[in-house]
Order: C-alpha cells, then sequence, then structure tokens
C-alpha cells in the first residue's frame, strides 16, 4: 500500500484523538424524527364527456356544473339534479345554503326543491358581515330574509379622490361613480373589495376608494378570481398571484415557489390552506407559503382546472375532462409502509421470493421479468432484514428468507459455481412474452436448464453483483441463523471467488466476459472503461471486503489488497460524474450507496475509511439537493453528520399510495429553482415531490421532471426499505398511535394472477 507520510500522521493524530472512523459512528450529529400522525393524500378520478365547470359543497356533498346542468356527486357516480335551474354558469355555497346562478336568474335550494330569489345575471357572492352580498356586474345587493337589497346609498356613491372632494367635505360629480364593471366581490377586514379587470377597489361604506393600496400593485391586468382569508386578499392572474396585506399588495410568482402562473379559481381549503385552479393542474398553498403542485394523469383527468370545491378533509377538482377527487386521511410511516406490504401481496408483486414491477400487455396485467431481477429484488431483502432487526416479527423474517431463496436461486440455476443470472423464467408457469433485450439494448441471453423447466437470462452485470452482496450482507447480518448463515456465507464467497479467479472479470456461460461485468484494470483504468472506474472500484471493494468478513478467507483479504495497490480505493473519490450529462447513469448512485453501505460497515483501517468517507461526503453533497431518504439515511448511518432527516421523513410522507407509473409532467412549471442552500452539479432545475411524480424504484432520481407511461404499477419496496432502514437506525421514532391500516384503506385487489407454475428449488 502506498502511503504518504502527512495524510499518515494526520490520521495518527485523529486515532489518537478518537476521530478515526468507526461503524456504527461513536459520534451522532443528529436528532431522531418523530412518526407523528400526517394527512395522506388518496386520489380517485372520474372522467365526463363534458367539462365541469363549476362546483360547491353542501353538507359533505359536491354539487358541480356540466353543460349548465347541475349535478350531485356520490361516491364515484354522478347524476342530474332533478328540477334543478336551467342554463347555470355559477354554483355557489353560503352560509350552508347553496345558490345557482342561471341565466334565469338567482336561485337557492331549500331543502329539495329550488326558489327564485333575483331576476338579474349575477356574477359573485360573498358573505359580508354575516350577511350574503350579490353582485350584478353594476350592482351589490345584499340578502335580507327572502329579498335581495341594493346596497348603493341614496344619492349614489362618492368618490375618494380628493379633488371632488369641497370645503365642507361634501361632493359634487359630474358623473356618477359606479362600481362597473364588477368582476368579483370579496369580504376583507370588515370591507367590501371589489375586483374590476385590472383594479382593485375599496368600498369605504359610501366611498369608491380607488387609491387605498400604498405599496405595490396587481401582478397583471388580466385579473379572475378573488378570496379572503384572515389577513391576506388573494386575486388571481396569469402572471401569478396578488396579495393584499393592509395597503401592501405583494406579488407571488413562479421564483416564490408558485408552480404554475396562470392562476384562476381561488377556494379556501379545509386547513387554513388555499387551492388555486390554472391551465396546468392545481395547486394547494400551505399557510406557511409552501405550495403543493397536482396534475393529470395521477390526480386529475386534465390540467384545465375550471373550479374547485372543499369539504371536510376532502377536495373536489373541476376540470375540461371531468373530476380530480383528493381525500385526506390520517396516517403515519408505519402505517403507510404496512399499506404498502399489502399492496405487494394484493396486486401479484412477488414470485417464487422475486419481486416485480407489473406491465399491461392487452388489458392484462403481467409480471415483468425484468434484467434486475436480483437488483429488485435485493431492495425488499433488505427492508425485511431491517424489519426483523427492529421488531423481531415473525413474518418480515419469513419474508427475508423466501427473498434470500430467490437471491440463492439466481446463482444456482446456472452451470457454473458463481455465476449469476439476471433473471428465470418458467416455461410451464411464466405468461407474456420473455424479454428479448438484454443490457444495454443488446439481444437477451436466455439459457435452458438442464431440466428444461426454466431458462435463466445471462450477460448478469455489476449492477446485479452489487445488488447480491448489499442485500445478503445485510441479511446475514441481522436475520440468517445456522443454516441460513452458511448458506449466505456461501453465496457470497462464491461469486467473489469466480469474479477474483478469473481476473476480475465476471465470466459468461458462453466463456466470454458479460458486457458489463468488469472490475479489472485493464478495463477500469483503460479509455474504454475509464468513466467506470470509480463506482466499478467501490464496487469490487465492497463485495470483496464483505466476502472476507463473512468467511474470514485470506484469499479475499488478499484480493482487496491488490485492488488497493492499484489504487481503486482512490478512485473512488470522484466516483459521481457530474459531467459531460451523457456520462451521468442516475443507477450508478443506487449502486454507488450499495457499495458504501457494504465496504464501510466492515472496514477498519483508518486510512482506507478516511478515503471512503471523502468519496461518500463528495457523493452525498451533489445528491443532498433531492432529498431522497436512501442517500440520506446512507450517509447519516455511516458517518454520523446531519443528513437533513426532516426533509427526509417529509419525502416519504409525500409518496402517492397509488403505485400506478402515471405519466407526469413539470418541466412546464414556473417555480424550477433549486431551493436556496443547494447547488445542483448534475444539472437539475428542481427536486420533485414524489407526490408530483410518481413511484419509483432504488434508482430513483428527484430531479427528473417528466416520465411515466400509465402501463406500469410499480413496486414500493424503496419505501418500504428506506422506512425501516430509519428505523433501524434510529433516524425514525417508533410511532406513538401503532395503528393498523383500517380495512377501508386496504388497498384494492387486482394486478397480475397468482403464479402457478412449478415452484423454486428449496435451499434450507
Amino acid at each position: 500500500m502506498k502511503k504518504q507520510t502527512g495524510l499518515a500522521c494526520l490520521l495518527l493524530c485523529w486515532v489518537m484523538n478518537g476521530f478515526a472512523f468507526q461503524y456504527p459512528p461513536k459520534d451522532k450529529w443528529w436528532e431522531p424524527v418523530n412518526d407523528t400522525e400526517y394527512l395522506q393524500e388518496k386520489s380517485t378520478v372520474i372522467t365526463t364527456s363534458q367539462p365541469v365547470s363549476s362546483l360547491a359543497m353542501l353538507n359533505g356533498e359536491c354539487h358541480l356544473l356540466m353543460e349548465g346542468q347541475v349535478h350531485l356527486l356520490k361516491g364515484e357516480s354522478l347524476s342530474k339534479v332533478v328540477n334543478s335551474p336551467k342554463n347555470v354558469y355559477r354554483l355557489k355555497t353560503l352560509n350552508n345554503v347553496l345558490f345557482a346562478f342561471s341565466d334565469q336568474g338567482l336561485f337557492r335550494l331549500q331543502n329539495t326543491s329550488w326558489e327564485k330569489i333575483g331576476d338579474a345575471r349575477y356574477v359573485d357572492a360573498c358573505l359580508h358581515l354575516g350577511k350574503p352580498h350579490f353582485a350584478t356586474q353594476d350592482d351589490i345587493f345584499r340578502l335580507e330574509e327572502n329579498e335581495l337589497v341594493n346596497i348603493a346609498p341614496v344619492g349614489g356613491y362618492l368618490s375618494s379622490d380628493i379633488t371632488m372632494v369641497m370645503e365642507d367635505g361634501s361632493q359634487v360629480l359630474a358623473d356618477p361613480v359606479k362600481l362597473s364593471p364588477i368582476q368579483r366581490i370579496a369580504s376583507y377586514s370588515g370591507t367590501l373589495h371589489i375586483l374590476q379587470p385590472g383594479q382593485l377597489i375599496q368600498l369605504d361604506g359610501s366611498v369608491v376608494n380607488e387609491y387605498f393600496i400604498d405599496w405595490g400593485q396587481l401582478p397583471s391586468k388580466n385579473t379572475r378570481e378573488m378570496v379572503s382569508r384572515g389577513a391576506q386578499l388573494f386575486v388571481s392572474t396569469d402572471r401569478g398571484l396578488g396579495e393584499l396585506r393592509g395597503a401592501t399588495m405583494r406579488h407571488f410568482k413562479g421564483s416564490d415557489g408558485l408552480p404554475v402562473e396562470d392562476t384562476y379559481s381561488l377556494t379556501l381549503g379545509f386547513d387554513n390552506d388555499i387551492w388555486i385552479g390554472t391551465s396546468r393542474g392545481a395547486v394547494r398553498r400551505l399557510s406557511e407559503g409552501e405550495y403543493q403542485y397536482f396534475g393529470a394523469k395521477h390526480w386529475l383527468p386534465d390540467n384545465k382546472v375550471n373550479d374547485i370545491a372543499v369539504g371536510e378533509r376532502k377536495v373536489v377538482i373541476g376540470t375540461d375532462g371531468g373530476l380530480g377527487i383528493i381525500e385526506y386521511i390520517p396516517f403515519t410511516l408505519a402505517q403507510k409502509s404496512a399499506y404498502y406490504e399489502k399492496h405487494l401481496d394484493e396486486w401479484g408483486h412477488k414470485r417464487m421470493g422475486f419481486i416485480h414491477t407489473l406491465y399491461n400487455h392487452e388489458g392484462e396485467w403481467l409480471r415483468e421479468i425484468s434484467d434486475n431481477d436480483g437488483g429488485h429484488t435485493a431492495t425488499y431483502l433488505a427492508a425485511m432484514s431491517y424489519k426483523f432487526a427492529v421488531n423481531g416479527d415473525e413474518k418480515a423474517r419469513n419474508e427475508a428468507v423466501d427473498a434470500f431463496e430467490a437471491m440463492l436461486w439466481l446463482e444456482r440455476v446456472t452451470p457454473i459455481d458463481g455465476l449469476i443470472a439476471r433473471s428465470i423464467w418458467s416455461r410451464k408457469g411464466d405468461t407474456g412474452q420473455m424479454g428479448q433485450r438484454g443490457s444495454g439494448g443488446l439481444p437477451a441471453k436466455w439459457n435452458a436448464t438442464a431440466d428444461s423447466l426454466w431458462y435463466w437470462k445471462g450477460d448478469a452485470s455489476s449492477d446485479e453483483v452489487i445488488a447480491h452482496f448489499y442485500s445478503v450482507a445485510i441479511f446475514h447480518d441481522l436475520v440468517a441463523e445456522g443454516k441460513e448463515k452458511e448458506l449466505a456465507r456461501d453465496h457470497m464467497t462464491r461469486i467473489a471467488g469466480y469474479i477474483v479467479e478469473n481476473d476480475w472479470e465476471l465470466i459468461d456461460v458462453d466463456g466470454k466476459p458479460t458486457r458489463w461485468g468488469r472490475w479489472n484494470p485493464e478495463y477500469l483504468l483503460r479509455p474504454y472503461g475509464w468513466d467506470d472506474k470509480g463506482v466499478n472500484g467501490l464496487e469490487a471493494l465492497a463485495f470483496t471486503k464483505a466476502a472476507f468478513q463473512a468467511s474470514n478467507d485470506p484469499k479475499f483479504k488478499n484480493a482487496y489488497q491488490q485492488l488497493v495497490d492499484w489504487g481503486y480505493a482512490e478512485n473512488t473519490i470522484r466516483q459521481k460524474k457530474t459531467f459531460p450529462p451523457s456520462t451521468i447513469a442516475p443507477w450508478d448512485d443506487n449502486l454507488a450507496f450499495e457499495s458504501y453501505m457494504t465496504l464501510m460497515r466492515y472496514e477498519d483501517d483508518p486510512e482506507l475509511n478516511s478515503i471512503y468517507w471523502r468519496s461518500l461526503e463528495r457523493t452525498y453533497e451533489i445528491k443532498r439537493m433531492e432529498q431522497i431518504p436512501w442517500f440520506n439515511f446512507s450517509y447519516a448511518a455511516l458517518t454520523g453528520n446531519n443528513a437533513e432527516l426532516e426533509e427526509a421523513v417529509q419525502h416519504l410522507r409525500e409518496w402517492t399510495l397509488d403505485c400506478t407509473d402515471y405519466p407526469y409532467y413539470n418541466s412546464h412549471r414556473d417555480d424550477l429553482f433549486v431551493q436556496p442552500g443547494y447547488i445542483s452539479y448534475e444539472g437539475g432545475l428542481k427536486a420533485i415531490s414524489p407526490r408530483e411524480k410518481a413511484v419509483m424504484r432504488g434508482s430513483r432520481r428527484a430531479i427528473v421532471l417528466d416520465g411515466g407511461s400509465g402501463n406500469k404499477v410499480m413496486e414500493p419496496v424503496g419505501y418500504i426499505r428506506d422506512y425501516w432502514m430509519g428505523r433501524y437506525y434510529g433516524f425514525i421514532k417508533s410511532p406513538e398511535k401503532a395503528a393498523p391500516v383500517s380495512e377501508n384503506l386496504k388497498p384494492e385487489k387486482g394486478g397480475a394472477a397468482p403464479y402457478r407454475g412449478p415452484m423454486r428449488p428449496e435451499f434450507l
């Protein structure tokens, strides 16, 4: 090993002063996060043949308009309201009374019958000083019992223009002061405010005040809606949101976090929030000024939002394509994990211990026998291992053992000890088609077993290799007993031994190296494989260290030392690529952190650990802006440093319950900027919330703006692993309310039919 005197002295000082790297870290610079109950969104989408133009809630029920006809939403069904007014263009609820604005006048619903109370064409209504007020384009009326009374003073309105005020305070007006054209009205600070196209005026008793705003101005002359909430009055425009506070008008736009500046409808929420309808989806503005974006196709049938109605923890959004219904359900992170575990069972993601994505083929959900069945299953194996280590759950142990045996089979199914398969296909039990594409777009390499019952996919890559070591090492340390421990040890030593014996290459059944299974210096330290020298070197160091840790076989210690002598440890420091963009592979981040979590748990050499720590620090700083728990938790577990655990836990809360890979679009948004305190090293414009994307697996990236297809249902094992990893390391506390997922919140049955073919060999 090459050593630099200065570095060695520095490390010696660290060791003498107790600062040498150790696992688990002695010092912890983080505070655990409580698993407090939060409100989880649940989505329902109802498509309609006509646009939904207006909505209103009454006694928990939603009334809506389609082509001028009032409809009632019951569950997920729509029915016309009999004997309702015709040609209705707006619905409004005031003081628990539903009003309908029609070409034939103003109507209100009394019990089950509609009563006409006005003949004019009304444009808006609000509650002011406890009384319903209604506006036509020219006048404002107060509803007194059954009569609409014009609030205009005798002699007409006065002007706030000081040039029109006489010495005695009277006014002589050449022309009467008018309120028109009235667009919207709202009660704010005990005073009526009137929105005219491009102008906000205040009705101060009998005075029409056009000059009450001392600071600021409306974002645009193209004004749309208005709503008041406490000390704020909001106005929607095509260039953002205006907020009146006292005599100051502020302007909220994309750079302030508003996802879409082209705003229309404004509706008060149930939790001191405001819902904003836009031309490109719905936006929720929380009381703290945080924004949440809800777009098609997950949350809405169409992005053109016409109106929004809010009930008790329920929001109904009317669009040109139908309704988006969002219910808010009290949840804990533990309950969500249990929900996802049930989803795996109910939707048929499991098959012979493997975990699969589902895909839609001619209307039928089928399990995808993928390029990386071992890699996808590895995440679940780690998840169940952590869960068992936390609470001793015997079901979790059984699930871990089942997944472990599936991983074993990927090596035992091949005719060569140490060679692993990507996936396994049953000739008599699997449905759909065997994938014809392999690694990097090359043709798939399927091989039949000697008994012809199975096909196994060759050309395994470094992805699968490190996934085996990452997950099996965790299983070995936290779950395995007796023969299980022996099998886990033998599994790792067979694979590592085969690679080392073949000069650091994974030799396929055809006698040639697989496309990506290469860790030798002839590949990594030459131009062809130069870009991979960091991450592949990190993998090789990790799997040889894990094999030695499990077996204490000196050949793996020697192999590890050989890698160090080649400079592989130093190469890990800059393993994370940021430029040029064509070299950035998001799955490499997953491989790197699987390697860190394997290598750094076992390494006790202070000099080498200082190198790996620098590598991890650099990598985590690049990934930090995405706030993904997998990266944050791994970094905190290995270093003890603060890893923004609150943000990581919030990321878990924002995962959606529906695992369908819906199309999502964020590149159109006006709030695409990097949050203060972060640097985008990979060129990402924004870290997108899981709520605004789709469920993704371990190599997920928060900076991908658009994606999804709607033709897949993803396995939510990334959440399950991250949650139980957080619990195992103490980042997430056990919830105070350990309530199970209630019956009405269980995932719906669906997905792939149960596997009916021959079963996997048993190894225990």
